[in-house]
Order: C-alpha cells, then structure tokens, then sequence
C-alpha cells in the first residue's frame, strides 16, 4: 500500500482529538471504527458516546473496543476483585447502552491467562475515511488532560486498512489469540503492528535498529526506556523526557504505572529532563542519523521492554516525512522541553 500519509497527517492535541472525533461521528454515514485501551463515560467523554449510539441507530456500522484495563486499571490492581467496584459498574452499564443502540462492541483482554499479558495499548478512531491515531490519548477526562496527542488524516487506504486490523485483532481476541507483528506502507512512512504475540514487537525493533544508526536521540515517552533500546541509547547522545516516578505518584496515574517507571529508572540509571506538571503520556523518538536526516517511530509505543514481552498490542507510525517530523518537534518544544 502507498500513500498511506496522504495528505500528510495533522497532530491534534486531546481535547482537539476528542471534539474533532465527535463532530466527524455526528456526519458519519458509512463507518465507525474505534480501538483503545480505556474508554469511560465522564464529562470529556459523554457527547462522544452519544454520537456513537446516534451513528449505530440511523444505520452507520460502528465498532468499538476497550481493553478490561478500564474497568481494573482504576482500583490500583489489574485483576477485579469484584464487580460491584462503581467502575465496573460503570463499564458495564456503557457495555449495555452501546449493544441497546446497535453499537458493536467488545471487551478486550478477557481470556489472558495472567493479567498482565494480552493487553491492547493501541488507540485509534477511524470515521469513515478519516484516521485518528498514531498517538497515545485515550477516550475518558484523565487522558484528555494528559500532554499527549493524536494525528488526523483522510485517507480511504489507510481508514480502510485499519478498519481491517482493528476486525482481525476482534476475532484474534475472542478465540484468545495473537500474532506477529507487521508493517504496510512504504520506505518513507510504514504503519508499525504489533499483534500481541509474545516477545515480538516490529516497533520495539525498529526503535533499536534507527538507535544503532544514530548520532542523537530525543526520546518523549509516558516510561523510561528499558531492556536493549536503554542500553543503546547509553552509546548514543540523547535527551530523554519521561514522568519521574515521585512525579508520576503526584498525578496518580495508577499504582502500576509509578512502579514501572521506579523500576525502570533504577536499572538503567536514565535521568530524566522532564520537569513540567503535567503527565507526560506523548510517545515518539526521533533519530537524528550520521547524515543528519530524520527518522520519527510515533504512535502508542512506551519504548519499554516489558510491553514487549508480555505481548501487548500496539500501533506506531515510522516517518522520515520532514513536515511530520517538524510537527512532533513543534509539540516537544511548546508541551514538553
């Protein structure tokens, strides 16, 4: 497939993301396509969810899918001790209001033996031919608050394509499979996959390959880096921007979340430069070659190793597209540095 970044994707912030996605749903009149790894019904969130279920009842086909990370992520654990926690609560009664309105969807990450493998960190919306994705903001009022970011294109290939994907990682789930990992798209810009199978991610390697052919990294990202891209990025110049984990505990993303980056950051001596209030939940890299050409890996990536041993799902856009790369620059600059 070409010309899968045609016309060249326009990076939206979260609230930007959330109202875009909804004023787009409210006009749909042929497809609904949503992936995420949380999704709640909250005040960021509620007229979103009404357009969905007005796009199923006047006949559009919709499909939406979150991973039980939502309804467990909240009670400081992954595995519900119980279903009368409100948030499970809560995520049910969305459940039965979704299927009422004709609304297909699909818990993700039900059948995962241990739970902390299967899961499906990818976020995307597709409405349509226009594609939201290649970022890490996920649909309820913590993540639209987060620094972070989506990128929106209308490109009937690619909606098409991901639309597809987003129906074969449904099937894989239900029958409590996975697979390898894989790309589509051409030299300068290649849609990254990774299908759940454990210990493969195409985007993990991908990260390690551009860093061994490095002169500087600058590397934004929700985690500090860890496993063989941390110890490459030792050889490398680099400037790293990651929560530290005391300031992760301030913004209380989670219990898991703040171990994770202590963990992280106490086995690979990585220091961070990121000192600004807001949780950092951005994802990119970009490597800076011996020629000093530009190469972008964006998406829903935390560069960590343990995601990739786990075998959790995810999507990321690898770009050598200088207007791209200029953006995701602009982004680091005015929210990150």
């Amino acid at each position: 497939m070409t010309d899968v970044m045609q016309p060249v994707p326009k990076l939206i912030l979260p609230q930007d993301y959330i109202k875009q996605a909804t004023e787009q749903i409210k006009k749909a009149t042929n497809r609904v396509s949503i992936l995420t790894m949380v999704l709640e019904h909250d005040s960021a969130t509620d007229t979103l969810i009404d357009a969905l279920c007005d796009a199923a009842d006047r006949g559009v086909t919709v499909s939406v899918a979150a991973d039980t990370f939502t309804y467990t992520e909240f009670q400081g654990s992954y595995i519900p001790t119980t279903y009368r926690n409100k948030r499970v609560r809560d995520a049910m009664t969305l459940q039965k209001r979704f299927e009422k309105a004709g609304v297909h969807f699909q818990w993700l990450g039900r059948l995962s033996m241990i739970a902390f493998t299967g899961r499906t960190h990818i976020k995307w919306c597709v409405v349509d031919d226009t594609v939201y994705s290649f970022g890490g903001v996920n649909i309820n009022l913590q993540s639209v608050n987060n620094t972070d970011y989506m990128f929106s294109v209308e490109n009937e290939a690619l909606a098409s394509r991901i639309v597809a994907e987003q129906e074969r990682i449904l099937r894989a789930d239900k029958s409590g499979h996975a697979y390898r990992s894989h790309r589509f798209g051409d030299d300068d810009n290649m849609v990254l996959l990774d299908g759940g199978f454990l210990g493969d991610s195409i985007i993990y390697r991908r990260a390690c390959y551009w860093a061994e052919r490095s002169k500087h990294v600058l590397l934004v990202s929700q985690y500090c880096p860890t496993g063989k891209l941390s110890r490459l990025l030792k050889k490398v110049d680099n400037d790293l921007y990651f929560n530290h984990w005391t300031h992760a505990a301030d913004k209380n993303p989670g219990v898991f979340n703040r171990l994770v980056i202590q963990v992280g950051m106490l086995t690979s001596r990585h220091k961070t430069s990121y000192d600004r209030s807001a949780y950092l939940h951005a994802k990119f890299i970009i490597f800076t070659l011996q020629d000093g050409s530009k190469v972008a890996i964006t998406g829903s990536h935390n560069f960590v190793h343990a995601g990739v041993f786990l075998g959790t799902r995810e999507v990321a856009l690898e770009s050598t597209n200088k207007k791209i790369i200029s953006q995701l620059e602009h982004f680091f600059k005015k929210h990150v540095k």
